[in-house]
């Protein structure tokens, strides 16, 4: 491609509205995982516990903003300032739960609308991204600690916030945690925020921002897609392995362990055969 055409393309991908289009599709996706966690017992939860249901799915939905808006001091209520916003996201919930047969939930899960709706979602999660790092940059030019950290939590504030979304269904699951096994989306959004304040605030990336936008997105896509298609969930497990192995003491925990089963194997041991308190020595001296 001329690459004056790939930056063009590139600047109109920063410039895309996000509402309603992307943002629907961000909601569909929501609610389908909600809906996929009450798994058999969604359509009597959303009967009987319509306002839990309708509550646990805005909290997913605007998770992201609610928790970025928390750490940076604001008004976490901010996320449902926008009334089309909000309207669109109680729209969705409602077709996905409430729908004669189900049919909103049986299209979005057929493959092709599915894939569609996975790539869409996440050019919507690379711009939460880049708008989280924006935002904390306004606030805290130099903290770039909190720049990624709000970029992690805008993009993936689901996962995040996923103990507190059940909660309100009345489950509890602590080990649902998500910093203590961190998914796919989560690391992303770390590598995307990092790379977002690098280009920001240093001159290591001489590339222009909206490139730097566009080849994010691109990467978020493509990884999506990669797990929907191929089940491939985690490219960054084999590189968090070697990492562990050699630099959070994996390497010499195995040989600690190691050493001393080889001088069990070699070093020969000695019991005496006792019976009633009396060794087999003792015995021939009586």
């Amino acid at each position: 491609m001329d690459p004056e055409a790939f930056l063009e393309l590139a600047n109109e991908v920063t410039k895309l509205k996000m509402f309603p289009y992307f943002e629907a599709a961000h909601c569909a996706i929501v609610c389908m995982y909600v809906k996929e966690d009450l798994a058999s017992g969604s359509h009597m939860f959303s009967r009987k516990h319509p306002l839990a249901c309708w509550l646990s799915c805005m909290l997913s939905i605007f998770a992201g903003t609610i928790l970025c808006n928390f750490l940076l001091g604001e008004p976490a209520l901010l996320a449902f300032k926008n009334s089309n916003s909000l309207l669109l996201a109680t729209g969705v919930w409602y077709l996905m739960f409430y729908s004669p047969l189900d049919l909103p939930y049986k299209v979005c899960k057929f493959l092709p609308v599915k894939l569609v709706l996975a790539a869409v979602k996440e050019v919507y999660r690379c711009k939460k991204v880049h708008d989280g790092v924006a935002h904390a940059a306004m606030l805290y030019p130099t903290g770039y600690l909190i720049m990624i950290i709000a970029g992690i939590v805008k993009g993936n504030g689901g996962a995040i916030l996923k103990l507190l979304e059940r909660l309100f269904r009345g489950v509890w699951t602590p080990s649902a945690v998500e910093f203590m096994q961190p998914s796919f989306p989560t690391k992303a959004c770390a590598a995307a925020s990092f790379i977002f304040v690098l280009n920001k605030k240093t001159n290591l990336i001489s590339a222009p921002s909206s490139l730097v936008y566009f080849g994010i997105a691109i990467f978020f896509v493509y990884f999506k897609l990669s797990s929907v298609l191929l089940g491939i969930h985690d490219p960054f497990v084999p590189f968090e392995n070697l990492f562990c192995a050699v630099f959070m003491g994996g390497i010499w925990d195995a040989l600690g362990h190691a050493v001393p089963t080889a001088k069990g194997e070699h070093t020969p041991i000695k019991v005496d055969s006792t019976k009633n308190g009396k060794t087999e020595s003792g015995r021939k001296k009586d």
